[in-house]
């Protein structure tokens, strides 16, 4: 049995946005969902520019947790834009 996730702690609102190729329908793109504490760990990190060890602290997990939310957002983001692909935010993931 997996180890229950910890509570993450995030800021700001995101959830209900979406990010989309312009001219594209929604019902005709694959949607990605970038959860919050996606959302957060790259606010952090890359816009606000803390290490992993920081963010950690400021979110209640590990650095290695950061390390592995950053790696899995990162390669959403990357996905949607190379594939023309629609991000969007949710707050479901935790």
């Amino acid at each position: 049995m997996a180890r229950p996730k910890k509570t993450r702690l995030c800021e700001g609102i995101v959830c209900g946005k979406a990010f989309k190729p312009t001219r594209l329908p929604m019902s005709e793109l694959k949607q990605v969902d970038l959860y919050y504490d996606e959302v957060e760990a790259l606010r952090l990190c890359d816009l606000e520019g803390l290490t992993q060890e920081q963010a950690g602290k400021q979110m209640g997990v590990s650095r290695g947790t950061v390390q592995r939310i950053l790696t899995t957002a990162r390669k959403k983001m990357a996905s949607a834009i190379v594939n023309g692909e629609a991000l969007i935010l949710t707050d479901s993931g935790q």
